[in-house]
C-alpha cells in the first residue's frame, strides 16, 4: 500500500539481523541517495531526530540503533560478547537484510568505530563521509580519556571506577550540555531518554564492556587513514569545538589524509545537532548536492 505520509516523515520499522531486532528510523524518497546517520554513545538513533526531517524530502534516511542501544535488541553481555567488532558486523548485515550498499555515512562518536570498520571492508558501499565529532586519529583524543588508560591495560573492579562514572545522570546531562551556546537551548529529553536506556537492567555491563573494548580502536586508527588515503571518499567535517573529549586537532587531522575535506568548525559541543541541527543539515545539502547525483 503506498503511503500518504509526506516525504519527510519518520518511519518507525525493525529488522532481524542474526536473531536480534535492529530498530530503525527511516524517511524520504526510497529511490534517492540514501544517507546512513550512525549514533555515538550514550544515545541512539533519537540523536538524529532533528536532522532527519531536515533531509528527507531529499535523501532517503536511514538511522539505526546498535544492539544494546535505543530500541533495538539487547541481549546480555554473556550472550552477545559487546565489542566494537561485534557492532560493525551486526551493522553491516543490517545494512545487507534492507537492501543498502550504497549510501553516505554519517558518523558521531561510537559511529567512527563502527562505521568506519564497514567502510574500510566495502569502500565501494560508500558515497560520501560526513564526519561529526568522530575521531580516527590519536591526537584527537583529549585529556580526558587519561583516568581510562588503567582501565583499558587492566580491568578490575577499582580501574572500572571511571568508565562507571560515564553512565550516571550527571554524566550523561554533562555530555549533552558542555560547550554548549546556551545549555537552556538544549532539551532535557535528549540526556533523559539516553540515560533510561542506560538504566535498562543489564545495560551497565554491557556499556562497561564497550568502554573497555574502545582499547581496540586506536590501533585501527592507521588502517582506516589508509582507507582514507586510497579512496579520497567526499568528505564533510562539522565539528563542534568545544567537544571535552575528542579535540579540534582531531578534527583537522583529517585533511592530512583527506586533502579535499571540507572542514566546518561549530560553537557547541560533543552533540552538536542539539544546537546546530539546521546549520549543518544546510552544510550537509550543499554538500551533497556537489558531490552526489539528485537525479
Amino acid at each position: 500500500m503506498k503511503s500518504n505520509l509526506p516525504s519527510s516523515s519518520v518511519r518507525y520499522r525493525t529488522q532481524t539481523v542474526s536473531g536480534l531486532d535492529i530498530f530503525y528510523r527511516e524517511a524520504g524518497p526510497a529511490d534517492r541517495p540514501t544517507l546512513v546517520l550512525l549514533h555515538g554513545f550514550p544515545t541512539s538513533s533519537h540523536m538524529f531526530r532533528d536532522l532527519i526531517p531536515l533531509l528527507a524530502q531529499d535523501y532517503h534516511v536511514v538511522a539505526p540503533d546498535y544492539p544494546g542501544f535505543g530500541r533495538s535488541s539487547a541481549p546480555t553481555a554473556e550472550e552477545f560478547g559487546y565489542t566494537f567488532d561485534r557492532l560493525a558486523e551486526v551493522m553491516e548485515e543490517f545494512l545487507l537484510a534492507i537492501g543498502c550498499t550504497r549510501f553516505s555515512l554519517y558518523l558521531q562518536d561510537y559511529g567512527a568505530p563502527v562505521g568506519l570498520r564497514i567502510a574500510a571492508r566495502h569502500p565501494d558501499w560508500v558515497q560520501a563521509l560526513v564526519i561529526q565529532n568522530a575521531n580516527a586519529y590519536v591526537e584527537g583524543i583529549s585529556a580526558a580519556f587519561e583516568p581510562f588508560r588503567p582501565f583499558w591495560s587492566e580491568r578490575t573492579a577499582e580501574t572500572e571506577i571511571p568508565a562507571r562514572g560515564l553512565l550516571t545522570p550527571e554524566m550523561t546531562r554533562f555530555q549533552f550540555v558542555h560547550g554548549t551556546r546556551d545549555a537552556a537551548t538544549v532539551s532535557p529529553d535528549a540526556w533523559v531518554h539516553a540515560q533510561a536506556g542506560l538504566d535498562r537492567p543489564g545495560n551497565i555491563r554491557i556499556q562497561l564492556d564497550l568502554l573497555h573494548d574502545y582499547r581496540n580502536n586506536p590501533p585501527r586508527y592507521a588502517e582506516w587513514q589508509a582507507y582514507f588515503r586510497r579512496h579520497q571518499p567526499p568528505t564533510l567535517i562539522a565539528w563542534g569545538r568545544h567537544d571535552p573529549f575528542f579535540t579540534e586537532a582531531g578534527a583537522r587531522a583529517y585533511l592530512r589524509d583527506l586533502p579535499q575535506a571540507e572542514l566546518h568548525l561549530l560553537e557547541t559541543g560533543h552533540f552538536a545537532l542539539e544546537e546546530d541541527a539546521p546549520a549543518i543539515a544546510a552544510l550537509m545539502r550543499a554538500f551533497l548536492t556537489r558531490h552526489l547525483s539528485l537525479s
